[in-house]
């Protein structure tokens, strides 16, 4: 899906090698509750990502990834279909939490909510062909290192001591807040990872570290310094494990000619392949498994020469749930 490009600027995007299947609303919900959880940390992108699921799972190509049910007739006229991800003016808006719209508008939802858990507002019940399953859809903003103490605080909330019933899948995305420095988001990663398996042990791997116990001590006392709690069990980073543990890395899209020239260097579009290249190679000694979506979108339009519009951002979504339907969830 990495590899895929487009015949003209804007024209439909074709992977290249592989069948990337265009799911309905319906089978989308069916993807997504094969899983306990679903955790989406990083940036705007990532936002964007989350905006476009919604899109899907609420039919709505118009307002499908914004709050519509409390806009002014202004902001309806503004935010109408691909505007919905203009950062500057409608993203702003973009839907987090699907239990708002199991809240503010449930009859959107192509997986009606029946029942809403009261200990978190991410947590619905969905009725999907003849079982009651549930999903839960996270999005944590974690975007700069070091990683503030209360965002590490939110995702350890978030992961259970014990095996749960249903796997967890992880879906990450960085680089442009750290200027595409790639020490920053392998440091920002193995954090992330870090804090994830000694939260939820199930998860530990047996494998030992590929980096040295020294370089991962680096890390933690890098972090440390900067205000930031200390790490307290580095096990790895290393190598794939035994274990069922998706994790899905995104790099950054490619740029548009809108970008402001001060980035033109840092974040243009040879900065931005280096760094898709090098992510791959990187997060893969990692047993994370890497999309690129600089050649899906360097003939996508762009709003400020940094996001995609609504075309663009409903083909990331697809490939996620591409991804997330590939896996063989029966292993876990």
């Amino acid at each position: 899906m990495s590899s895929g490009g487009r015949i003209g600027h804007d024209a439909p995007y074709m992977p290249r090698g592989c069948d990337m299947r265009w799911f309905s609303s319906e089978e989308i919900c069916e993807i997504l509750a094969r899983f306990e959880k679903v955790v989406i940390v990083g940036d705007s992108m990532m936002r964007h990502v989350i905006g476009s699921l919604n899109v899907l799972i609420r039919k709505d190509l118009g307002y499908g990834a914004v709050t519509d049910w409390n806009f002014s007739p202004e902001e309806r006229k503004e935010c109408f279909c691909n505007y919905q991800f203009n950062v500057k003016a409608c993203s702003i808006q973009g839907i987090f939490k699907t239990a708002d719209v199991v809240k503010n508008d449930p009859s959107s939802l192509s997986c009606p909510a029946n029942t809403v858990d009261v200990m978190s507002k991410d947590f619905l019940f969905l009725p999907s062909f003849s079982q009651w399953l549930n999903f839960y859809w996270v999005v944590e903003q974690m975007i700069r290192f070091p990683i503030a103490p209360e965002e590490l605080g939110r995702l350890r909330d978030l992961l259970p001591s014990s095996k749960p019933s249903r796997p967890y899948a992880f879906i990450f995305g960085h680089g442009l807040w750290n200027d595409l420095d790639l020490q920053a988001t392998l440091d920002w990663l193995d954090l992330i990872l870090d804090t994830t398996v000694s939260s939820a042990p199930w998860l530990q791997t047996d494998y030992t570290s590929s980096h040295s116990v020294n370089s991962i001590s680096n890390i933690a006392s890098k972090h440390s310094r900067k205000g930031a709690q200390p790490l307290t069990s580095v096990s790895w980073p290393g190598k794939r494990h035994n274990g069922f543990w998706p994790r899905l890395f995104l790099t950054p899209n490619a740029a548009g000619k809108e970008k402001p020239d001060e980035w033109l260097v840092s974040q243009g579009n040879k900065a931005l392949t280096i760094f898709e290249e090098s992510v791959k190679e990187e997060v893969g000694r990692r047993g994370v498994e890497h999309l690129g979506t600089y050649n899906m979108s360097i003939q996508s339009n762009k709003f400020d020469g940094v996001h995609v519009d609504l075309k663009g951002n409903l083909i990331k979504a697809m490939m996620v749930l591409n991804w997330l339907n590939m896996l063989e969830v029966e292993k876990f």
